[in-house]
């Protein structure tokens, strides 16, 4: 028996990234945790269950180290009494954690995604849950990204970051949704 309910998956929101904003870096997509927050608001209401993720550094120098204040989660995105939260220590929440037996357990095949970063461990969680065959849903508005500098130099924009991520993903290991049509699956069931 399948769980009618989708779980949110809620990817890395520390306050690391806010340091990283606030050393000069430039993200797109500002109203993201906002987005997050509204679809915290809609599973808690409707029950349906949710898992934190959360990164934690392995470097002497990562903003995500358990020592530092960047691993500390944003208070919009706070997890509450009896919403687990897992550990990573890897880009996929998947990786070196029990999430996919958490999931199984509970015969969850639908995943709706967001967090941070769109490119790097929202994607590589949102490709590894396709690839195990999970309905995956990645949430657009509710994930952001940083601009970067490629290999070659040339300086890639968080926009197209972001919309690029997405196209590689929509289709083949996920569905792009938007805040918006996620809360109104709730109403339509």
């Amino acid at each position: 028996m399948t769980s009618p309910l989708p779980a949110l998956i809620v990817v890395d929101v520390q306050r690391a990234f806010d340091q990283w904003e606030a050393a000069g870096k430039r993200r797109n997509n500002p109203d993201a945790v906002k987005r997050i927050a509204d679809l915290l608001k809609a599973f808690r209401a409707n029950g349906a269950p949710i898992f934190h993720i959360r990164h934690e550094g392995t470097k002497p120098n990562s903003t995500f180290l358990p020592s530092r204040t960047g691993y500390a989660v944003k208070d919009e995105a706070r997890e509450q009494a009896g919403e687990p939260v897992i550990v990573k220590r890897v880009n996929s929440a998947f990786i070196g954690t029990d999430l996919e037996q958490r999931l199984r357990a509970r015969h969850i095949t639908t995943l709706v995604i967001c967090g941070a970063t769109t490119n790097h461990c929202v994607e590589t969680t949102t490709r590894m849950a396709g690839n195990l065959g999970f309905d995956a849903r990645l949430v657009r508005d509710a994930t952001w990204t940083f601009d970067r500098i490629g290999p070659d130099g040339d300086a890639h924009s968080a926009e197209a970051i972001h919309a690029m991520t997405l196209s590689n993903l929509n289709g083949e290991f996920a569905r792009i949704v938007a805040t918006g049509d996620v809360i109104a699956s709730f109403a339509a069931e």
